[in-house]
């Protein structure tokens, strides 16, 4: 996978870094308006030693800007920490997140997230805690690794402030205890079947296929699955020839739950990534054309054009 489009070396080499995760958290800004100071003109201070085509600038965080449009306030500086410099950019590098939303892995992930994707309009930028990153990074990797990736260079905890001003949550059920590990469903399985959450994991995969399964056996801590009927509605890194021999893997998903593979007489919509010479499974849904959802899905999916652009995932 490469770096970011523009500047992009230097930028957010791991930037599709989540595709395939699921999306959708519930808005986690806890923060009052009185937390917010009024934005200055004077931020000379976000430019930090970079260099910037165009000054920063307070703008409203755009509906389409899923990963942070609820979360909590209502505008956000650019460029942003990661040095996005355009909502273009933005939008796309952030379009890869989305997905770990819906996996509920911690609670602030979305504030973690948006502090730096669409930081909040202040006098002087202001980077997440240390310890938000940890835990969140603590709780959310196990999940990525299901997909076959691991917490990013970019995200990592010791570059964020332990004793200056950062940003922090304290929600009410922070002290929640997490699901035990082995008893929860495998990730790749545990999606909402809403259409616009299907929309965005396609959008997030490097390919979907409509597909029977001949069969599912254990292998090496993964699930390996044989499939008997193959329709590609996306390609991405599968040559057509591949496509007879096609096998799959659920990662790390020997001994998880996957409801979706009892009962293998159904077609399923199949979607993954390629990580070195394995095809992942990251999302699978019963290929259901009575239910409503799944309907809207396939009628928006003939129009739909995914915000990501293609060079991204190079």
């Amino acid at each position: 996978m490469g770096s970011g489009h523009g500047a992009g070396g230097r930028r957010w080499a791991a930037s599709g870094v989540l595709l395939a995760l699921a999306a959708g958290l519930l808005a986690a800004g806890t923060a009052s308006k009185e937390d917010y100071v009024s934005f200055q003109s004077d931020i000379g201070s976000y430019q930090s030693g970079r260099f910037y085509t165009k000054p920063p600038q307070c703008v409203d965080i755009p509906v389409d800007l899923r990963l942070c449009h609820n979360v909590g306030y209502k505008k956000m500086v650019l460029p942003n920490l990661l040095e996005h410099e355009t909502m273009a950019e933005v939008k796309q590098q952030a379009s890869s997140w989305v997905p770990l939303l819906n996996k509920n892995c911690h609670i602030g992930t979305q504030v973690f997230l948006c502090s730096l994707f669409a930081p909040v309009c202040l006098d002087r930028p202001i980077y997440p805690c240390r310890w938000l990153c940890e835990a969140v990074r603590d709780s959310c990797e196990p999940v990525m690794q299901f997909f076959g990736f691991y917490w990013p260079e970019m995200l990592k905890c010791d570059k964020f402030p332990e004793g200056d001003v950062c940003i922090a949550m304290t929600p009410p059920n922070a002290t929640e205890a997490s699901k035990p590990q082995g008893t929860t469903v495998c990730p790749p399985c545990d999606n909402e079947l809403k259409s616009e959450a299907i929309i965005e994991h396609l959008c997030a995969s490097e390919f979907a296929l409509r597909m029977k399964i001949k069969e599912v056996k254990k292998e090496n801590g993964d699930k390996k699955i044989i499939p008997k009927k193959k329709k590609p509605l996306k390609l991405g890194p599968i040559k057509k020839k591949e496509l007879k021999k096609l096998v799959l893997f659920l990662k790390n998903g020997a001994d998880c739950p996957c409801h979706q593979l009892d009962n293998l007489s159904h077609h399923f919509l199949i979607m993954g990534r390629k990580v070195k010479n394995q095809y992942l499974l990251t999302a699978i849904h019963k290929w259901d054309k009575k239910n409503k959802e799944f309907k809207n899905f396939m009628k928006k999916m003939k129009n739909h054009e995914c915000p990501t652009f293609q060079s991204v995932f190079k």
